[in-house]
């Protein structure tokens, strides 16, 4: 398998990408490669610092950089050989099994689209982020690849997250939970109402009906089907809300005496470790021809290195052909939502 990697997309490029991807090689199979896209002289001179002998890595030279505030489509048209372009090249021509960046994710979905195009049957991929929970792992669709969805784009994500909780977090029977302001049916917009009746047709699913944002935390579904934009929220919301709330205990652990303090820190840092979702390493673009993985702006080393490590569970389960197999037994058409 050749895994290709944006070595500048991110907060902490080049350095933690680079590192991520040198402490994964040695856990891959020997066939494996890794390819980092991004300016040569300037990531091999990474690899360099970081005394890495020739073998599994090599590099693609890419001078251009998407920077994180600029605008996605503009970008790939006045930056043709950026690292993300290139990178979506590169699985074009058949030259990388998976793609990974920490990027710009608007001009990531853009260009893994233009590229790489959508899945037979599949009209907006979704990007699915998994939210590590006390009950169990949640999956949400989407977060951020399409702002303004239509009910098929819904439905086709709740279809789409269902195989991926099967088949790469092992949940046998996913509980999916359409998102609204309210549990009851008359709650939500047009489009939540005409979701739902898609997700409740399709005997398949094990739709459990509308969700409100706090059941994503009370192990009410393992899916939780959004519009972008709402998702987007959700994940920033919730990374904050965690950050702070370890900030607080901290604060008031130090407060405390040392000898209680020095006592809780294991908890802590378990309890912490349980919910990181640098352990999931991206988040999939699901149903993208190809396997695409999109990774926190923050990421590092450490989700890199899982980001590869999910990259090939995900290719060598097969994921997108089970996503072609199910749309194709769709009971909805296109052309009815």
């Amino acid at each position: 398998m050749r895994i290709a990697i944006d070595a500048m997309g991110g907060d902490h490029a080049p350095d933690e990408i680079v590192a991520g991807v040198l402490e994964a090689v040695p856990q891959l199979d020997k066939d494996d490669e890794v390819v980092l896209v991004g300016p040569q002289e300037l990531v091999e001179s990474k690899l360099v610092e970081l005394k890495y002998k020739k073998g599994r890595v090599s590099v693609v030279d890419a001078p251009d950089v998407v920077a994180m505030d600029d605008a996605p489509i503009e970008s790939l048209r006045k930056k043709p050989k950026s690292s993300i372009a290139v990178m979506a090249k590169l699985a074009k021509r058949g030259q990388a099994d998976a793609v990974i960046s920490a990027g710009n994710t608007g001009a990531c979905v853009a260009a893994f689209q233009m590229r790489m195009r959508n899945l037979p049957g599949v009209n907006r991929p979704g990007i699915a982020v998994v939210f590590p929970m006390s009950a169990g792992p949640v999956t949400i669709c989407d977060v951020g690849a399409n702002v303004a969805c239509k009910p098929i784009n819904l439905y086709q994500y709740g279809l789409m997250s269902t195989v991926y909780s099967q088949h790469i977090l092992g949940i046998a029977n996913p509980r999916v939970g359409l998102m609204s302001i309210g549990q009851e049916d008359a709650k939500g917009n047009e489009v939540v109402k005409r979701t739902r009746e898609l997700l409740r047709s399709d005997d398949r699913l094990n739709f459990v009906g509308n969700i409100e944002g706090r059941d994503i935390f009370r192990g009410v579904c393992d899916v939780v089907v959004c519009e972008g934009f709402v998702g987007n929220v959700i994940l920033k919301l919730t990374e904050g809300a965690v950050d702070g709330l370890f900030r607080a205990i901290k604060q008031e652990l130090m407060q405390e005496k040392a000898r209680l303090a020095l006592k809780f820190k294991p908890i802590i840092m378990r309890v912490y470790q349980k919910h990181d979702y640098n352990e999931y390493g991206g988040a999939p673009l699901l149903g993208i021809n190809g396997t695409a993985l999109i990774c926190h702006g923050s990421s590092k080393s450490r989700t890199i290195r899982n980001a590869i490590f999910a990259s090939k569970k995900y290719y060598t389960q097969r994921i997108n052909e089970k996503i072609t197999d199910c749309l194709s037994e769709a009971h909805v058409r296109t052309s009815d939502a």
